[in-house]
């Protein structure tokens, strides 16, 4: 099985799809950081911006699993966040 670090362009250029997850992923992990150290609503700020960017993602492969399943999390906290 391949991995992302193999699968690097030869180029200077990089696919903006493996970018984004990457820095999706990133934000994400932030996310959850911040989550574990109390810091509420960046908590929220941060998943938000991960999953928009897991989203992107998604409608850039044209992966419908991925982009239903990141939309979902995103109402789900969107109708958290109005809700606290």
């Amino acid at each position: 099985m391949p991995s992302d670090i193999q699968a690097l362009p030869r180029t200077s250029a990089l696919n903006p799809a493996f970018v984004l997850k990457w820095a999706a992923s990133i934000v994400q992990i932030l996310g959850y950081s911040a989550t574990a150290w109390g810091l509420h609503p960046w908590n929220i700020y941060l998943f938000l911006a991960g999953l928009t960017g897991w989203f992107l993602v998604g409608v850039l492969w044209n992966d419908r699993a991925v982009m239903l399943i990141h939309i979902v999390a995103l109402g789900a906290m969107i109708a958290g966040f109005w809700s606290s």
